[in-house]
């Protein structure tokens, strides 16, 4: 039960005020109170709090921290963790550029549910993608179930709050064709020594930037075809492991790659880390200097590649002439990799284990439509036919 009681006094300078007081016990037994202006408010109150009790999930106001307070335990339970630096940076971008200035001054247990969804909405309006909307609604979900966790409130609001993918926002993946994978192998075999085998590592194994970047050499087992992968690079070039699980693999590779390696193990700079690709210091490429060294010199020697837009023209050098860039990133190398294997029949668990995704819905999301090209319709009713009758 909640009561409401008239409070009236007299101010400094002698004008009589009155507030409206509700007095209630939370769920421990503690006596709480709290004043309104007006009565209504002081009713509304007083029902939601005496409802909340009931349900467990009422946190009073002298518990509860703002959202831009419980932002910074957020974090700091991150880094206890040891979370990669990277996504500390991604959390604390959110937490500074897109939940505090809409709702960091709010107290936790002020949020309601139609409250974050108004606040999803003015993300949308305020020119955030889908994408980016949808991650920082995350965010704001771990925040708040770290400081249910804690005690600062008792229910997480903003946890059934969703933004579905629209279908438009996931254009389909396109591996490089077959034809630009020769056109580069070729292009980078003329190229500094480590590029071709680099390539070949891409291209055929799957692996992202970031394992490539940190792989070394004991590995790679050049004897039976294996490249284990046990770690990866991260933006500031610390090694650590792999994000999940799933990162951890062992992914078969042909003999024309290991004749590569072999060959590429004779001339490889040796490096503290017994690196497989090596900066010039021994230490783990940059992802920039792989990018601007071997991915867009490459595909530009190859001529996969394309004129560079700026405002819908195309950028020139001091020359006149037009900036090329490559038509691939170094994640469309990987795909090239899935591609491949999935033309070969793979059956997609080993496609998803060899990946390193930590679900074959992963999978089955990216790489549906290359599954799904491989059936032809008239073939599979033909097949089951002549399962039944025989062949005609």
């Amino acid at each position: 039960m909640a009561s409401i009681r008239k409070r009236t006094w007299f101010a400094p300078d002698g004008t009589e005020r009155q507030s409206w007081q509700v007095d209630y016990r939370d769920a421990a037994g503690k006596r709480r109170s709290k004043q309104f202006a007006k009565k209504r408010d002081a009713d509304a109150f007083a029902t939601k709090a005496v409802y909340e009790v009931s349900q467990g999930v009422h946190t009073p106001d002298g518990v509860s921290i703002t959202v831009s307070k419980a932002g910074e335990n957020w974090l700091a339970r991150g880094a206890r963790e040891n979370l990669e630096r990277s996504t500390i940076t991604m959390y604390e971008q959110h937490l500074r550029l897109h939940i505090i200035p809409f709702l960091g001054a709010k107290r936790l247990n002020q949020l309601t549910k139609p409250m974050v969804e108004d606040y999803r909405d003015q993300l949308l309006d305020s020119g955030r993608s889908r994408a980016m909307a949808r991650k920082i609604l995350g965010s704001l979900s771990s925040l708040m179930k770290e400081a249910q966790r804690k005690g600062y409130v008792a229910q997480n609001v903003s946890e059934d709050v969703e933004l579905k993918r629209s279908s438009r926002d996931k254009q389909k993946v396109v591996p490089p064709s077959k034809e630009h994978m020769r056109m580069m192998l070729a292009a980078a075999e003329k190229a500094r020594p480590m590029d071709h085998p680099l390539m070949m590592v891409l291209l055929f194994a799957g692996l992202r930037a970031s394992e490539v970047r940190a792989l070394p050499w004991c590995n790679i087992d050049l004897k039976r075809g294996l490249i284990t992968v046990d770690r990866k690079a991260d933006a500031q070039n610390i090694v650590g492991q792999p994000k999940s699980a799933a990162g951890h693999r062992t992914i078969p590779v042909g003999p024309k790659v290991i004749q590569t390696l072999k060959k590429w193990k004779l001339q490889c700079p040796k490096s503290d880390r017994d690196l497989v690709f090596p900066s010039e210091k021994g230490t783990p490429i940059f992802h920039n200097n792989l990018a601007v060294f071997f991915q867009e010199k490459v595909q530009i020697a190859a001529g996969v590649c394309r004129p560079k837009m700026k405002d819908g023209e195309p950028l020139l050098n001091e020359d006149g002439d037009a900036v090329l860039e490559g038509l691939y990133s170094l994640h469309d190398f990987r795909h090239a990799a899935a591609s491949l294997w999935i033309a070969q029949r793979v059956n997609a668990k080993r496609v998803s284990t060899w990946m390193g995704h930590s679900s074959i819905q992963i999978t089955f999301d990216t790489y549906g439509h290359l599954f799904d090209e491989l059936e032809d319709d008239a073939e599979v009713v033909a097949a089951l036919e002549a399962g039944v009758l025989g062949a005609g």
